[in-house]
């Protein structure tokens, strides 16, 4: 969790208090929340602090590194960065640092000036977010506040399976924002997008329905959606008693379903079921594994 500079008491007030929701998020969770950004500033500069505490994450490969910047930003044309206290963060050095970083990795970038971000630093196995679909969009974002509260609301659990998904909360802030700015008769200066298939062009809430992406792009690119809604800061409990190994597998088969989905129109019924068989009965019996796996001895 990196705050950034505030520029202002209100803006501080407001920042500390959505940090604060992320560290709620993560204590019933049981995730390590590391903060950047709230201490008195003595010494190391944010900017490297930050790189020290990435540097160390280089080593991990399974479990899953989740960065959230909560700030301002700004973007001069050609770079964007993050404002911190002291030297601000460019997303090209973020790029740099996240490069020897072998686990699953989400960034959710709630700042304005964002979007230049996810072009940055989208790659494959990695979830990126930002507030702005342009650096441009320059003014305050209030995304950050509505992410914060959706990332373990049971109201942000869109498809009702007990536990709210990244690509959830980033469906339920994108909503809420829409309607703060309908509500008071305002022009929108914020419009979120997500990445998760390593294209870097990033999809907008508007184009799913529920959680399905259905709006296809102009050039027919392909869309985002399926890996953010694998990844959840709490699990439900069904997923808790599932190995992280048969999880990680049951993922695995879920992407090729979903890809599979997506070809539908251009198969016969013969070879799409044919491919799509395989699939759910491996599925099927890695929750049955699960399950005796997590059967006490007789």
């Amino acid at each position: 969790m990196v705050v950034g500079a505030a520029g202002t008491s209100e803006y501080a007030t407001q920042f500390a208090k959505w940090a604060g929701l992320w560290e709620q998020a993560c204590a019933k969770s049981h995730a390590k929340f590391i903060a950047v950004g709230l201490d008195k500033n003595e010494g190391t500069s944010d900017r490297a602090s930050l790189q020290e505490i990435l540097a160390k994450q280089s080593g991990q490969t399974t479990t899953a590194l989740w960065l959230v910047l909560i700030g301002h930003g700004t973007f001069d044309g050609r770079t964007a960065k993050f404002n911190l206290r002291g030297p601000d963060l460019a997303a090209n050095d973020l790029s740099e640092w996240l490069k020897p970083v072998r686990c699953p990795v989400a960034v959710i970038n709630t700042a304005s000036s964002s979007a230049p971000f996810l072009k940055e630093l989208s790659s494959p196995g990695r979830t990126v977010i930002t507030a702005t679909k342009s650096g441009f969009e320059q003014n305050f974002t209030r995304f950050g506040q509505h992410f914060a509260e959706a990332i373990i609301d049971p109201r942000a659990d869109l498809d009702k399976d007990g536990q709210t998904s990244l690509l959830e909360a980033f469906l339920s802030a994108s909503h809420a924002v829409t309607d703060f700015y309908s509500a008071g008769g305002r022009l929108a200066t914020e419009h979120a997008l997500l990445d998760d298939n390593g294209d870097g062009l990033g999809t907008p809430a508007e184009w799913f329905r529920g959680i399905r992406p259905v709006q296809k792009a102009q050039d027919d690119a392909a869309l985002d959606g399926y890996r953010a809604h694998q990844l959840h800061l709490l699990y439900g409990l069904g997923e808790t008693v599932m190995p992280p190994d048969l999880r990680a597998r049951r993922d695995q088969l879920e992407l090729q379903v979903m890809e599979l989905r997506d070809t539908r129109a251009a198969l016969s019924d013969e070879e799409y079921f044919s491919k799509l068989e395989p699939l759910l009965r491996e599925i099927a019996q890695i929750y049955e594994q699960s399950d005796e796996r997590d059967s006490p001895a007789p």
